[in-house]
């Protein structure tokens, strides 16, 4: 058996890169595989049913269960839905396929958090930031490898599935002690969460975030070209930019960021990103849109990963559980953010409808703002 942190801490990274990749799939792979726009929301709505049952069950169970064990189920179910996708034309097969590929990545979301949090209690923030650094980069590697595969996009998928099963191998082979195995039951649990003020605060705000994330990634290429006037080279460009900024700023609060003024950063990060978010939408000057995309970026990157850092530390005997709920937040924000954006867009101007980016994110910060972090951490931090 294995128990040495560094290989463990690295197999968390491993699966969070899997994760940006399976949750990029249907968007990178959509038009090799020829499936019309309809089949692609069907597609994407089934795997955030998959991602949402199995982030709250996994996250719950890592509380009072082997979280390499839970990891090792949830990678033979990624592996098998990998390697069966689109190995027959059935759409309602490979829908199911899709739902278990959410079920397996809703895994790797709901545990690796809080198994950091067990093997790295004081730098938890910066490994919870390099951790979900891995999943745009996953989203980075999948879509590149995609252009250079085109036809043979199935070879990618089979590959990854082949990766996580040696995943699954791995995860059966580490020991890491289960940390309260005489955790409340899941329903008092959920009444204690419930009744926190900060969790319902983080859960809404994490939506938001998230919701601004998929938001600015799914629209930004269309705003730039019918709005800026870019090209269809140059306006990829500024998502490359902006997906760029969000890797490189994880990996830059994730290090620097010291663990007791999580509280402070959030709260810089909020502020800035209104700013940015106005000014990227209000000023018209090529070269000034491509400093702000990067700004924008780097001002959104470490958002949610303070949040669940945060959230974990103070209720570190049942992490699991606190940010399981809290991530279930993910695919909600994931598709309502974007549908209202749908709506705005339909019903006025596209240059007037993006004001919703910088409001949204002004909510969010009053929301932060507005409530009292109390931690039960040594640090015993109070806004």
């Amino acid at each position: 058996m294995i128990n040495n942190k560094s290989l463990i801490t690295a197999s968390s990274y491993l699966s969070m890169l899997l994760l940006g990749v399976a949750a990029t799939l249907i968007g990178a792979a959509a038009r090799n595989i020829g499936l019309s726009p309809f089949e692609i929301s069907i597609m994407i709505m089934v795997q955030n049913l998959g991602f949402m049952v199995s982030v709250m069950i996994s996250g719950a169970l890592a509380d009072t269960r082997s979280k390499p064990r839970i990891l090792m189920i949830g990678s033979l179910i990624l592996s098998a839905a990998f390697l069966s996708f689109y190995s027959t034309d059935l759409f309602a097969l490979n829908l199911l396929f899709m739902f278990l590929i959410g079920a397996g990545i809703g895994t790797y979301e709901g545990v690796t958090d809080a198994m950091l949090i067990d093997i790295h209690p004081n730098k938890a923030s910066m490994h919870i930031n390099i951790n979900h650094f891995f999943v745009t980069f996953g989203s980075i590697v999948i879509t590149v490898y995609l252009i250079f595969l085109q036809t043979n996009w199935r070879n990618a998928i089979i590959q990854a599935g082949i990766i996580v099963l040696g995943l699954a191998v791995l995860f059966a082979i580490i020991k890491l002690a289960t940390s309260n195995r005489d955790a409340e039951p899941y329903l008092e649990r959920m009444k204690i969460l419930t009744r926190d003020r900060l969790v319902v605060v983080f859960f809404i705000a994490s939506a938001l975030v998230v919701g601004i994330e998929a938001g600015t990634i799914g629209i930004l290429t269309t705003y730039l070209m019918d709005v800026r006037d870019f090209t269809q080279i140059t306006s990829k460009m500024g998502l490359l930019i902006f997906l760029s900024a969000m890797a490189i700023g994880r990996i830059i609060i994730g290090i620097l960021a010291p663990q007791e003024k999580i509280n402070r950063i959030m709260l810089i990060m909020f502020g800035f990103s209104v700013i940015v978010y106005s000014a990227l939408f209000i000023i018209n000057q090529n070269i000034v849109t491509y400093i702000l995309i990067f700004l924008a970026g780097l001002s959104i990157s470490a958002l949610l990963p303070l949040m669940l850092a945060k959230a974990g530390l103070i209720y570190q005997e049942m992490a699991g559980t606190v940010l399981g709920t809290i991530k279930i937040a993910i695919p909600i924000g994931g598709i309502v953010l974007p549908f209202v954006l749908s709506l705005l867009v339909k019903n006025m101007n596209f240059e007037v409808s993006v004001i919703l980016f910088p409001l949204t994110l002004l909510l969010a910060f009053v929301l932060i703002f507005s409530t009292t972090v109390k931690t039960k951490s040594p640090e015993n931090i109070t806004l």
